[in-house]
This record gives structure tokens, sequence and C-alpha cells, in this order.
């Protein structure tokens, strides 16, 4: 059974910093790409950020230069910096059996349940 459990997202301060990570079982994640979201109440679910099974990443526009994607056996990461007030979002990993990187949600049939990153002073 695939999982994924997210957890590092709190409260920080506009330039700070946060890890997330992305727990996974269930399945051999070196044969998966994982990509993370981010949704605001009210809003659209947005792309961040996705790593590819060779372990390359690609980011969107916003998160180019302030975030960072990496993976071990079992977990992936990404880590935040320079954190913005508009950063202020539930982040959430999704993964798919496949070693490319998608932006689109409905191309990932596992998801985790989110945690949320609160920027503001």
């Amino acid at each position: 059974q695939v999982q994924l459990v997210e957890s590092g997202g709190g409260l920080v301060q506009p330039g700070g910093s946060l890890r997330l990570s992305c727990a996974t079982s269930g399945f051999t994640l070196e044969n998966y790409s994982v990509a993370w979201f981010r949704q605001v109440p009210g809003k659209e679910r947005e792309a961040v950020s996705c790593i590819r099974r060779s372990s390359s990443t690609i980011y969107v526009a916003s998160a180019k230069g302030r975030f960072t994607m990496s993976k071990d056996e079992k977990t992936v990461y990404l880590e935040m910096n320079s954190l913005k007030p508009e950063d202020t979002a539930v982040y959430t990993c999704a993964t798919r059996m496949s070693g490319l990187c998608s932006y689109r949600e409905d191309s990932y049939p596992y998801w985790g349940q989110g945690t949320q990153v609160t920027v503001s002073s």
C-alpha cells in the first residue's frame, strides 16, 4: 500500500526557512517521481516542484532559487529558504510510477495528507 506522510510544516517569519519531509512506504521510491503541490483555501492547488527518478529536479518560477528538492531511499525533502508570506499554504507531496515529472495533478494517483506552512511576522 503506497503511503506518503508529510511533516516539517509550521510558522516561520518572512525570510526564514523550513524543511518539509515526505516519508514514503509501500513502494520503491527510486522507481517513482514525486512532486510537491501547495494550496491556499479558496484557490486552486498549484505545483511547486518535482524530482525525477534520476534525482534531477524542476521548479516553478516562484520556487526557483529558493526551494530545493532532494531525496534519500525513503524520504523526499523540500528545503524552503527566503520564505515569503505568499508561500503560506498547505503543502502536499504526490507520487506516480514514472521516472518523469509532471505538474498535472491528475497524473498523480497517490497523495499525502499535507502539512501547513505559515509565513508571517
